[in-house]
């Protein structure tokens, strides 16, 4: 008997250890690429967007009312930011730009990949470098030449001028001629501070048109 007890104590027991089957580390080894491949994919379509709308094409949501009634507050655009690097402005061209009241701001802030530090106007260029501008009796005259704006429904009958635009600068005005901060009140605008030519008027649904 003590024989036995000697042998019971002499006998251990060991954990059962599981092994991983081929099915399960088959499983494992897709689940892991499939992760790899999304983080890629993800990353790709970032750096595309990026791509895509800083130096391509750019949706701008319009959030004043100086270009009414070509754009009404809230109605959404498509800006072609490349047109600019190789043709140049012309008069009655659409254009978004940088604020000249807005400086940007000192070093670097990731926020700023996404939305511009900066404020951003939209308005209508209506005379470029050269060229000397007018307003009298709500009426716009470009070289001493009246100007037919079909597209002025509120006038303005502020007179402005005669004042000649600078090299590389552009004269802009909003649409909305008696509710517009534009070129009349900051001067002209440098033609490196284009975003770019708004062209189609995507968003609602109804607003549907060129520009």
């Amino acid at each position: 008997m003590a024989e036995n007890q000697a042998k019971a104590a002499d006998t251990t027991i060991e954990p059962e250890v599981k092994t991983e089957s081929k099915e399960e580390r088959s499983l494992s080894k897709k689940a892991l690429s499939f992760a790899k491949e999304l983080v890629i994919l993800v990353a790709v379509a970032f750096v595309l967007a990026f791509v895509f709308k800083t130096f391509i094409f750019q949706p701008f949501r319009v959030e004043m009312s100086s270009m009414t009634p070509t754009i009404l507050p809230n109605e959404r655009v498509l800006v072609n930011k490349f047109l600019y690097r190789f043709s140049k402005p012309s008069n009655g061209d659409v254009v978004t730009l940088y604020s000249p009241e807005s400086l940007p701001e000192p070093g670097f802030n990731i926020t700023h990949l996404f939305s511009s530090p900066r404020r951003i106007l939209i308005k209508r260029i209506v005379a470029t470098e050269g060229q000397t501008v007018l307003v009298k009796q709500s009426k716009l005259y470009v070289n001493g030449k009246e100007v037919k704006e079909s597209y002025i429904k509120f006038k303005d009958f502020n007179g402005f001028g005669p004042e000649k635009v600078a090299k590389d600068h552009v004269f802009v005005m909003g649409d909305n001629r008696p509710n517009s901060k534009d070129s009349r009140m900051f001067g002209s605008i440098k033609k490196s501070e284009l975003l770019g030519k708004a062209f189609f008027v995507y968003w609602p649904p109804p607003s549907f048109k060129g520009l």
